[in-house]
């Protein structure tokens, strides 16, 4: 494949809006020996996205300044050490920045085969909320066969993800969403019981459906005031994971009932971790979760795409959170 010594890109010209958001020229980007450089045909919007570009979410040491974090497309050229790849391959890939662009650089542990029947746009959909997902609902969380989940914010990139896949691994599965088309949507792709939150109180919801024993696990990305009554949600022994706080990070915590019902609480950020862990989480996909995908019992959802010209209105989609599932820019 002939590369081309420059590349579009889309640059955060500086933190605000998404007016912000402009098609700039780069020099492609180098490869260390375990990396791979894929031309990219997709590339998955997200919120850290929107946060960086807003400038509320600083960007890792050695990482691309270039928003995305998720990318699909056909493996291009190949460092010293690569060994898992070949030319043309084509894969899906979290990468540490640099998504928004005709080329981007991956390690190569962090890509993994596009699943039978996937299109590079549905693919571009997958890395960063399914490492997420099982980063924190499987690994930290220790979601186990026969166990139910509640998911806050079911309808989100990471919400719909999370339900699929809980769902495709036997468990019980919970959502809440903000109006009953959110919610409609929770229940098609297989939750249980999908709570309206603006017209229905989640706890009582949950207690009602659960015989009064809680939950086993609940995947967080609201905080704030909903914890104390997401421990009065949980079974004993139930573990909360956080993974955002769109109501804000401080809350109240009744230690007395995190002790008596011997409760665990968890977190975690993905993109500061080390491209090892990363590598390992891949693996776990690859081997427990890409076969669920490759036999159609998890479909991405993907809600609209743009052209990478047009990041800026992807953001603005984005921000208002009328979305159901993913949104993708496309790279022609």
């Amino acid at each position: 494949m002939q590369l081309p010594s420059k590349m579009r890109v889309v640059e955060i010209s500086q933190p605000g809006g998404p007016e912000v958001l402009k098609i700039a020229e780069r020099p492609l980007p180098a490869l260390k020996p375990e990396e791979i450089l894929i031309k990219v045909a997709a590339a998955g919007v997200n919120r850290p996205d929107v946060l960086q570009r807003m400038g509320m979410y600083h960007v890792p040491p050695g990482a691309s300044d270039l928003p995305g974090l998720e990318v699909a497309g056909e493996v291009a050229a190949l460092g010293s050490s690569v060994k898992t790849f070949k030319l043309g391959d084509k894969v899906c890939a979290l990468v540490h920045g640099g998504g928004y662009a005709e080329y981007c650089v991956a390690p190569q542990v962090t890509a993994l085969p596009v699943p039978k029947g996937l299109s590079l746009v549905e693919a571009a959909s997958l890395p960063e909320t399914f490492f997420t997902v099982w980063g924190n609902v499987y690994d930290r969380a220790k979601l186990a066969p026969g166990e139910s989940l509640l998911v806050q914010g079911g309808s989100s990139g990471i919400g719909v993800t999370a339900i699929q896949m809980a769902k495709a691994t036997g468990n019980r599965v919970f959502a809440t969403a903000g109006s009953d088309a959110k919610c409609a949507a929770c229940v098609r792709l297989g939750a249980e019981k999908a709570i309206n939150y603006r017209t229905q109180d989640f706890l009582a919801e949950i207690k009602a459906a659960t015989a009064d024993k809680g939950v086993n696990v609940i995947l967080d990305m609201v905080g704030g005031d909903y914890v104390p009554k997401e421990l009065k949600c949980l079974a004993d022994d139930g573990r909360l994971v956080f993974i955002a706080f769109l109501r804000g990070p401080k809350t109240e915590l009744d230690i007395n009932e995190l002790m008596r019902r011997r409760l665990t609480i968890s977190g975690s950020t993905l993109r500061p971790r080390p491209v090892e862990f990363k590598g390992y989480i891949a693996k776990n996909l690859r081997e427990k979760i890409w076969p669920l995908i490759d036999a159609g019992k998890i479909k991405p959802e993907i809600y609209k795409t743009f052209p990478l010209a047009q990041a800026s209105e992807a953001h603005r989609l984005m921000e208002s959170s009328q979305h159901i599932g993913k949104i993708v820019l496309t790279v022609s």
